[in-house]
């Protein structure tokens, strides 16, 4: 019975060193890094733009409709009591930030540079492709012996 516990701790610490392993290398792929940096970037930058639509948009919209505060709008059934005005002003602050993040990016393209087409991969002879083909199949019996 030891023996068969013995088995399956190994077992399993092989897996998990196999999984870390993995993970690992996935980590260490640039766009893991990538996307870390963008979603903690966004983070911050949402703070900023949510400021910009609570203290500046909100109550210049404010002036423009008469003052309506949308997050006090309710409704009440029974004992429920359904907040819509809190949604509307959910909506109204989604659609500024993604207008705001629409101009943004679009004036990011203007200042990045326009990158070409990549060079096409050069063609190589028919020669060189059998000379190649020679060189790889040499190496490979050298291996075998």
């Amino acid at each position: 019975m030891d023996k068969n516990i013995e088995e399956k701790k190994e077992e399993i610490l092989k897996k998990g060193s196999k999984t870390f392993s993995e993970f690992k290398k996935f980590i260490a792929k640039g766009n893991a890094m990538d996307l870390a940096v963008g979603v903690i970037i966004g983070s911050a930058f949402g703070k900023i733009v949510s400021s910009i639509v609570d203290d500046i948009l909100m109550p210049i919209i404010g002036v423009i409709i008469g003052g309506i505060d949308f997050s006090n709008l309710n409704i009440k059934i029974g004992e429920a009591t359904i907040t819509y005005g809190n949604f509307l002003q959910n909506v109204i602050d989604f659609l500024i930030i993604a207008v705001c993040i629409f101009f943004i990016v679009k004036l990011m393209k203007k200042f990045t540079k326009k990158e070409g087409a990549p060079a096409p991969a050069p063609v190589k002879e028919p020669n060189t492709v059998l000379l190649e083909e020679i060189r790889d199949l040499l190496k490979e019996k050298q291996e075998v012996k």
